[in-house]
């Protein structure tokens, strides 16, 4: 039962409180799914239609130029083109080689692969090496994220321990606080989003712009595949650039993962999310006083009444005695 003496509960109403609040945020995450279709519909549609319609002419023209070459054969010539180019061979001059298949393509390759970014660039073309890459992606995709999860304590550590040394020159803990999580947001992104770019506009002839395009999107696992590190076969890299791109991958991966734990745990912090309001024996509602225990716990008669909001940090609710009343009934 969830009505006592003609009322609804407390219990039943947070629980419908919980129900609305998750009704709104998949509409919310639908509508902004939604969104995004549209702009990318929006933008690429008329871009892809005039890049294909240039493919057309291109080929036409080519095929005028030289008549002894006929349609078949041209798309033929494509098609192994396209399938060389996924294979990761060259194609420029005489010869061709192993390209991204060398032993920096395939540490670099690896790499993308545990860490679930998956370019896609570039993929097995073997059964047998397919199937490793099976067996290899499902240990090493947990060995990453237990690596993440490793380096990301000790940048917490780094933070919290700044924050004690600043708070035990008298500075206000809060405010200690406050300049260490600061001093972190703001040396990430100076070592992981501002300054890598310039590393990869130098090296692969990319505006800054594109060079901060590829960190982020490649930091966050996206991995469009528009842009990888290494590709340009007229341009010579040094051994120690996919290297040091590894290790700023991990180490970036760490830091921007703590940055979207912040803001998701913003986002599912909004505060109380619905009130409890009890009935007094008059039948009047009585507004319910706040406070917050030592231990950050819920009180155990609160706990029963269900009078605590979800993601409140341990803020309970004091209640009068002549405020309480019974429970209203059990969840099963």
């Amino acid at each position: 039962m969830c009505r006592l003496g003609g009322r609804v509960g407390p219990h039943c109403r947070a629980r419908g409180c919980r129900l609305r609040g998750t009704g709104l945020l998949l509409l919310a995450y639908l509508a902004y799914l939604v969104l995004g279709t549209c702009v990318f519909w929006a933008l690429e549609g008329r871009a892809i239609q005039d890049s294909s319609h240039s493919f057309q002419q291109d080929k036409w023209h080519l095929l005028q130029n030289y008549t002894c070459l006929d349609s078949p054969a041209l798309d033929l010539l494509i098609r192994d083109i396209i399938r060389a180019y996924k294979a990761g061979a060259h194609l420029l001059g005489n010869t061709t080689s192993m390209g991204r298949w060398e032993f920096m393509g395939s540490f670099f390759f690896s790499v993308s692969t545990i860490t679930t970014i998956g370019y896609g660039n570039l993929s097995p073309q073997t059964m047998a090496a397919r199937l490793f890459c099976v067996f290899f992606a499902l240990v090493g995709i947990p060995l990453n994220l237990v690596v993440l999860n490793r380096l990301g304590r000790l940048m917490q550590r780094g933070v919290h321990r700044c924050a004690r040394r600043l708070g035990g020159r008298g500075q206000d803990p809060a405010e200690a606080r406050w300049l260490a999580g600061a001093g972190a947001l703001l040396s990430g992104l100076l070592l992981f989003l501002l300054l890598p770019p310039l590393l990869f506009s130098r090296m692969e002839g990319w505006s800054y712009l594109e060079s901060f395009y590829f960190a982020f999107v490649t930091l966050s696992t996206v991995g469009f595949g528009d842009y990888v590190i290494g590709m340009d076969p007229s341009r010579r890299y040094p051994l120690w650039y996919k290297n040091v791109v590894s290790l700023w991958i991990l180490f970036g991966m760490a830091w921007l993962a703590l940055i979207i734990k912040l803001i998701l745990s913003l986002l599912e912090t909004p505060g109380k999310e619905c009130s409890c309001f009890h009935h007094s024996p008059n039948g009047a509602p009585s507004s319910p006083s706040w406070r917050q225990g030592p231990e950050r716990a819920p009180r155990p008669h609160c706990a029963q009444l269900g009078c605590y909001p979800e993601g409140s940090g341990g803020v309970t609710q004091r209640l009068e005695p002549s405020a309480q009343v019974a429970r209203c009934g059990t969840d099963s």
